[in-house]
């Protein structure tokens, strides 16, 4: 791919995966998973990583359901209808209005501004929910692609925190009105 086409801004629209998809995906079925989300899956939606963060999210639905909205949903190039990545919330706003964005890139469409494109998006949607008030992300501080990707939206650092499976993470806040903004 020339230089001239990865410099377009990339669009991308959201799918959302069903608990169905999301458990399919969970358990490394990626035809499952595929068929019930409608659009066909990277087999990154099945590596280590995506089985891990699937599961989980398959549980929140089950837990609740009304946490659909929020949660993750595949995200598909407005241009040529490629599945290139997954991005989401956490979930629905806390009581203090806050919410947390989480996105992947599948390898082969890293670098060419898919991940500017699905936080672009997700900031505009947290702009537009009432009280939502404040975007969170949270980003390994080896993940120098995200940590560049996040410098570009007035994100502030504001901690850091650390667990067992990703080590330390750095804890980003940017006001979700924001996006409004620009």
């Amino acid at each position: 791919m020339n230089n001239e086409l990865r410099s377009i801004p990339k669009r991308v629209r959201f799918v959302q995966l069903s608990a169905k998809a999301l458990r399919a995906l969970a358990d490394g079925d990626l035809a499952s998973g595929s068929a019930e989300a409608g659009v066909a899956l990277d087999e990154h939606f099945v590596c280590d990583r995506a089985r891990h963060i699937f599961g989980y999210r398959a549980d929140q639905l089950a837990e609740d359901p009304s946490a659909a909205p929020w949660i993750t949903r595949a995200a598909v190039s407005e241009s040529d209808g490629a599945v290139v990545g997954d991005a989401g919330f956490h979930g629905p706003r806390d009581e203090d209005g806050t919410v947390e964005v989480g996105y992947s890139v599948v390898p082969r469409y890293r670098r060419q501004g898919y991940g500017r494109a699905m936080l672009t998006a997700l900031l505009v949607r947290a702009a537009a929910e009432p009280g939502v008030r404040t975007v969170r992300a949270t980003i390994r501080s080896d993940n120098t692609a995200s940590l560049a990707t996040m410098a570009g939206f007035g994100f502030t650092r504001v901690g850091e925190q650390g667990n067992e499976r990703d080590g330390l993470e750095i804890v980003f806040e940017v006001p979700a009105d924001a996006m409004q903004a620009e």
